[in-house]
């Protein structure tokens, strides 16, 4: 499968909508809005992310949405982050796109989190380079719950 980013179009936001709306990723993910449903959250949020400074890149697959991945935040302190349609997880997509990502945004440091069980996205950090540098505990609106979780960060 060939893997490609692009600037996030118009057109992809329905299909983050529905990726984001998958009870098993909501579950993985677990540091989620607070109501995925909301579309009109969703809509401010994208808005929002569109308008700022932040590297949002929509993820295709063979030409078709398969996800996001973004850079944000302060210089210094950037975090990244990507989401993948379930159907495609365990095709090295993840890998391959924040890959693409990380050669398109030289900045470094740069951070990411991740549930400390969810060993899939804790993999595909890990193949791009990033170390576990923090172990916490955070609220998982996605479980209801406080969770687990990892910080790991980009030196290089």
């Amino acid at each position: 499968m060939h893997i490609a980013l692009r600037a996030v179009h118009d057109s992809d936001l329905p299909v983050f909508f529905r990726q984001m709306n998958d009870p098993e990723a909501l579950r993985m993910a677990a540091f989620t809005p607070a109501d995925p449903a909301d579309q009109d959250a969703f809509d401010e949020h994208w808005r929002k992310i569109r308008a700022s400074s932040d590297i949002v890149r929509t993820i295709l697959g063979d030409g078709d949405v398969v996800g996001s991945a973004a850079v944000y935040g302060e210089p210094g302190e950037r975090e990244v982050t990507y989401w993948i349609d379930r159907a495609y997880w365990g095709r090295g997509v993840a890998t391959a796109a924040l890959r693409a990502l990380l050669a398109e945004v030289r900045d470094r440091p740069l951070y990411a989190r991740a549930a400390a069980d969810n060993t899939g996205s804790r993999r595909v950090l890990e193949k791009c380079g990033f170390e576990t540098s923090v172990r916490a505990r955070g609220f998982a609106p996605a479980r209801g719950e406080v969770i687990d979780e990892v910080v790991l960060h980009l030196a290089e």
